[in-house]
């Protein structure tokens, strides 16, 4: 196993986001004070109220604000990365991408992937919880309080966005994609409001909720349970995240066990689905996946079925199957970390903005 490295940090369970990097919070003094006037200001609502001389700034195109909303109890950070040339050009309006990070991850996991901060559009990062699994939840009584996450991002954080940046605010300029538990909330999203988005990737995600693997991961997360599957994927030096305090096992779906149609909402979610991939219609798709590890041995699967179920509608779709990593980069071990994340957005940012720039000219 190699060794993990600034851009390349193994994670601790599956469908689970990489070791968090630190930010550079500049919070107070004369530095923070100056640079705030130089990002854009947000202005409240669509349910979402900013928390005061909360914005952390690292520099003007790279900005964290934080907000409450009623329906996921917070606060809750949002990251945005600005092109570099956001504020030459007043008048010019920007294509959005919203990048979904991983189980036991946050915002601020955008960075080992280096390609997602492109001048060529606006990316997003708005926090994911550390088991939301990019849902409404059926339990709203539990430790984690209030947990409508997809209303939170779909009915508010897309747009406050665009009443505060200049976005191009239509589904042809809009992008979701996320890398393993937001993997799944990436294809989620896209098939739940496919006005919104009209591109999606997923990395490493456990797209397919028949599966008996990843209901037993949603299970873990929910009572915070990574046990072998963080034995399993981390190296000994980083330890094991938390998943949050304990929930009830039914808390996100309802019960996994399908008895009398009792797994329905499992179900209506699953991203794998023919009904739902059916709204991917008009969408373009991509899907990553590597082949190694317990984790990716099991992505790999889903993808592939999420593959064949596109086919079989006769809805395209473009699936990198990166096997052991060799083809797509000396960094990359085909498993489930950023040193192969990070080269998988290389390949897929400068697609997506060739996308994007198409759009444009029609």
């Amino acid at each position: 196993m190699r060794s993990p490295s600034a851009r390349r940090l193994r994670v601790t369970g599956f469908l689970v986001a990489a070791a968090l990097l630190p930010a550079v919070y500049a919070g107070s003094g004369a530095w923070a004070q100056t640079q705030a006037r130089v990002v854009p200001e947000f202005t409240n609502g669509f349910g979402l109220t900013q928390v005061a001389d909360a914005t952390e700034v690292r520099s003007p195109t790279d900005f964290t604000i934080t907000v409450t909303t009623p329906e996921a109890s917070g606060p809750h950070k949002i990251r945005v990365l600005l092109p570099s040339g956001y504020a030459d050009d007043p008048d010019r309006r920007w294509p959005v991408t919203y990048f979904l990070h991983g189980g036991g991850g946050n915002v601020d996991d955008a960075t080992a992937a280096p390609a997602l901060h492109s001048d060529k559009m606006i990316t997003v990062v708005p926090d994911g919880g550390l088991k939301s699994w990019y849902a409404d939840w059926y339990m709203q009584n539990t430790a984690m309080g209030a947990a409508n996450w997809e209303t939170f991002h779909l009915k508010q954080v897309v747009p406050f966005i665009d009443a505060n940046l200049r976005t191009l605010p239509d589904r042809e300029h809009r992008a979701v994609t996320g890398l393993s538990m937001g993997g799944s909330g990436a294809l989620h999203y896209a098939q739940a409001r496919p006005d919104l988005f009209g591109h999606t990737a997923a990395l490493s995600g456990g797209l397919d909720f028949s599966m008996a693997t990843v209901r037993a991961t949603v299970l873990a997360t929910e009572l915070n349970l990574p046990g072998a599957w963080c034995a399993l994927s981390t190296s000994g030096s980083q330890g094991c995240v938390t998943y949050g305090p304990y929930v009830d096992s039914d808390a996100i779906f309802g019960t996994p066990y399908a008895v009398l149609g009792a797994d329905h909402r499992w179900n209506a979610y699953d991203p794998a689905a023919p009904a739902n991939l059916s709204e991917l219609k008009d969408t373009q798709v991509t899907l990553y996946t590597g082949t190694q590890g317990v984790i990716d041995g099991q992505t790999a699967v889903a993808t592939r079925t999420v593959k064949n179920r596109l086919d079989q509608l006769g809805i395209p779709g473009r699936l990198v199957d990166y096997g052991n990593g060799a083809s797509l980069s000396p960094e990359c071990d085909g498993g489930h970390n950023y040193g192969c994340w990070a080269a998988v957005y290389a390949d897929y940012m400068p697609r997506l903005e060739a996308a994007f720039d198409a759009a444009a000219k029609n």
